[in-house]
């Protein structure tokens, strides 16, 4: 592929910005493709969407059933309200409707409103997942599955993207790292790649050339063993919307938010590092690691300051998007402006 894509994202202007509008209910529950029950103690309280009840020990982060929870009917709120967890930022979180309506997803067409337009061609189950690579244990399994696996963890979470707008999601997932370590990667595994469902019937934007597909993304091994790094398979108390990455997607709430894979079919661990979408498009733009770095700017416009969508003024970018003090000691020693 050349060097400079054919169609690269401006910057989004100020008059993008969503009016605000309620935050909506994050513990709110809803009937989707499984059914959200339970409230247990997992970094606070998770949930746990069952499908139906593991066998066994769930191995890696957590797992098997959520023993003593009670159960809950659907679009009942749990009570009592979960505490800040660990892993919380305090802001507060972006309304629910700007989230799910202004987003990047290039599979349903480059404008920000095109995901929440185009996504209902996208049938998120039944899905399966192939792990695969470097590991001792090599599977394909159904999602449903997999989420019975670990109790699910609700994360509040800074989004930076690469664009110079942010927001705050409270997201509905489990750590990479108890998925990882389930399939137990070999000594000769250094990265983890991921790869995005390639169906131009339910993903109309692939029927264009704006990008190489499928999308692909990748991380260091020890960045997805990374305790702040989740697959997500809902927001705001919900089921993923299919214009957020539906089933399931890649949160690493320190990078630029287009290393947030989505819509995930394989994960693959490697030897070499693996290539990725946008460093494939423009490797001047988009460097493989992706750190948010305020003083590292795009070569069209400033890192230094974001839009936090909802506000009118922009604020000062945070180094490693605020996570500064739990990621930092990964990069010890690197130059961050050299691998950006």
């Amino acid at each position: 592929m050349e060097g400079t894509m054919r169609h690269l994202p401006p910057e989004p202007l100020g008059s993008e910005i969503t009016s605000e509008s309620l935050y909506l209910r994050r513990r709110e529950f809803i009937k989707g493709a499984a059914l959200f029950t339970g409230t247990a103690a997992a970094v606070g309280t998770g949930l746990q969407l069952l499908s139906r009840r593991p066998t066994g020990s769930g191995g890696g982060g957590g797992g098997g059933g959520l023993e003593g929870s009670t159960p809950t009917v659907a679009g009942e709120v749990p009570k009592p309200k979960r505490p800040r967890g660990p892993y919380d930022t305090d802001e507060t979180p972006t309304p629910y409707e700007d989230a799910t309506t202004y987003n990047n997803f290039f599979e349903f067409g480059a404008a920000k409103g095109d995901p929440a337009e185009n996504a209902h061609t996208l049938k998120p189950r039944p899905w399966t997942i192939v792990i695969d690579g470097e590991v001792a244990k090599p599977q394909r399994v159904d999602l449903d599955t997999m989420q019975a696996w670990f109790p699910l963890e609700d994360r509040v979470y800074r989004m930076r993207c690469v664009e110079a707008w942010s927001m705050v999601i409270p997201w509905l997932g489990f750590p990479l790292a108890g998925l990882l370590r389930r399939v137990e990667p070999t000594s000769k595994a250094k990265y983890v790649a991921f790869t995005t469902l390639k169906d131009p019937t339910q993903m109309p934007g692939q029927r264009t050339d704006t990008l190489e597909w499928p999308y692909v993304e990748g991380l260091r091994l020890d960045e997805a063993l990374h305790p702040l790094t989740m697959l997500a398979v809902g927001m705001y108390g919900k089921v993923l919307p299919n214009q957020n990455g539906a089933p399931l997607r890649l949160v690493v709430p320190w990078k630029y938010g287009f290393k947030g894979i989505k819509s995930i079919v394989r994960i693959s661990l490697t030897e070499k590092e693996p290539p990725t979408t946008w460093n494939l498009a423009n490797e001047r733009e988009y460097g493989f690691f992706a750190n948010v770095n305020p003083q590292v700017a795009h070569p069209r416009w400033s890192q230094a300051t974001e839009r936090r969508i909802g506000e009118l003024r922009r604020r000062p970018t945070l180094p490693f998007n605020g996570y500064a003090e739990q990621v930092a000691s990964l990069y010890t020693g690197m130059d961050l402006r050299k691998y950006f």
